[in-house]
């Protein structure tokens, strides 16, 4: 535990760093350009930081402020993602997640049912809190790891069916990198399912505005950093800010959409080279395979449908959640995260506004209710692993960020409040879609020899 928590503790801009500087070097990359790509993923994930943060002050007031002029309190507090990931990490599932998660990942590499090698090891704790709320609620060890192991493997499975997507829509930067964080992967079924719809409804099926289309299209009023304007603009105006607050949210929105984006360009300087110097190893000593490096989200949330979106979501769930039947739960502090839900439905949905923004918005109805049906356990877990993150006052607490995955929901169920059978059930399920990938691995390496 001690061990774990001080690597934890370090933070993704020191860890990612490290991590990179090593992988660089056993590639022969040479220490000078190995430490030049980890700093740039640890600058950019100082930067990343320091504008969310930026994003979380300025809207966490405005969201407050709805709360108390519409009314809108609900049971369950939302005391966000650094909550979750302590409870995460501090259990013994969550103490050997890391190395855990690493052997699951070669085992997949070796039988062929995954091709990314998750070095993303920040996001492991999403594997490690299903585990932890699996083993407090089961008060079983046994259970908690069948938890998170089916969540590595089918996070794992995700990342490699969303590849080719992901690189055809981001560019050829991202060339041998995939993304297998659990949050993000969750949302990809949706995004298949809205994009399934709207193509058969006449009309809808018709409207395609990407950002660049926007932009085109309606000029100044569809650039990036004036729709920042606009949405700011909204939420303050909702809160019934003064005029002069009004304007001072619209232009740090503004600055949210300008900013992120010129930032996570950051990551791609630092990952190139490396993702480069490993396709190029691969392709010369083992012809005909191929494999993933897996990253973080933060790569890709720049993208403008993504920040749009995720901005103009915030007042609306707000609303929502209160009216939504059975919800208890009321997003507040993992607000500012919404811009997870989208790095894996852009591919799917091309970039469409439209489209990107009813997946998100009907994602978000599952996942508030996701969130109020672990509210229980999550609550549960904090008294136990971290009591002071429970505000005085308060008897329910959850977060977006891992309890509004539908994942989440669903590998809990079947293995913390079923028999022997939901556990059986869940683990056929991850077993088929990892032959199913090792189907698709294997035809895609046939291909390219």
């Amino acid at each position: 535990m001690g061990v774990i928590n001080y690597i934890m503790s370090l933070g993704a801009s020191v860890m990612m760093p490290i991590i990179f500087l090593i992988f660089g070097i056993c590639l022969g990359m040479g220490v000078g350009k190995s430490l030049k790509a980890g700093l740039s993923v640890g600058v950019g994930f100082v930067g990343l930081n320091v504008i969310t943060q930026l994003l979380s002050d300025n809207i966490g007031p405005a969201v407050n402020a709805m709360v108390k002029i519409y009314n809108l309190n609900l049971h369950s507090l939302d005391i966000g993602w650094p909550a979750a990931s302590a409870v995460a990490f501090g259990t013994q599932v969550g103490a050997i997640i890391i190395p855990l998660g690493l052997l699951i990942n070669v085992i997949m590499l070796l039988t062929q049912t995954t091709k990314t090698l998750d070095v993303d090891l920040w996001n492991y704790w999403h594997f490690a809190f299903i585990g932890s709320i699996v083993s407090i609620a089961t008060h079983s060890f046994i259970l908690g790891l069948i938890a998170s192991i089916v969540t590595i493997a089918i996070t794992l499975v995700g990342a490699d069916r969303s590849q080719h997507r992901l690189q055809r829509f981001y560019g050829k930067d991202l060339d041998g990198i995939s993304i297998p964080q659990a949050f993000c992967v969750s949302f990809i079924p949706f995004a298949i399912i809205v994009n399934w719809i709207c193509e058969r409804i006449p009309g809808l099926n018709k409207v395609d505005f990407d950002a660049e289309k926007m932009s085109k299209r309606f000029g100044i009023l569809g650039d990036p950093m004036f729709l920042g304007v606009i949405v700011g603009i909204i939420i303050g105006l909702l809160a019934h800010y003064s005029i002069a607050k009004v304007l001072q949210l619209g232009i740090i929105l503004s600055a949210v959409m300008v900013l992120i984006p010129r930032i996570t360009k950051l990551f791609i300087e630092g990952l190139a080279p490396i993702s480069q110097r490993a396709q190029d190893i691969i392709s010369k000593h083992f012809k005909g395979k191929s494999f993933n490096i897996g990253m973080t989200p933060a790569l890709v949330i720049g993208h403008p449908t993504t920040l749009f979106c995720s901005l103009l979501l915030i007042p609306i769930i707000l609303f929502l959640a209160v009216i939504i039947p059975g919800n208890q739960f009321l997003p507040l502090a993992s607000l500012s995260g919404l811009i997870y839900i989208f790095p894996l439905v852009l591919p799917y949905t091309k970039g469409n506004v439209l489209r990107t923004f009813l997946t998100g918005l009907i994602s978000m109805v599952f996942g508030v209710l996701s969130a109020t049906m672990l509210a229980g356990i999550f609550t549960t877990a904090v008294k136990i692993v971290h009591q002071s993150f429970i505000p005085a006052g308060t008897s329910s607490v959850a977060s977006i960020d891992f309890a509004a995955s539908p994942l989440a929901w669903v590998v809990y169920e079947l293995t913390a409040n079923t028999t022997v059978i939901g556990v059986a059930v869940i683990i056929i399920i991850t077993f088929g879609l990892m032959l199913w990938n090792r189907k698709h691995i294997i035809r895609e390496s046939r291909q390219d020899k």
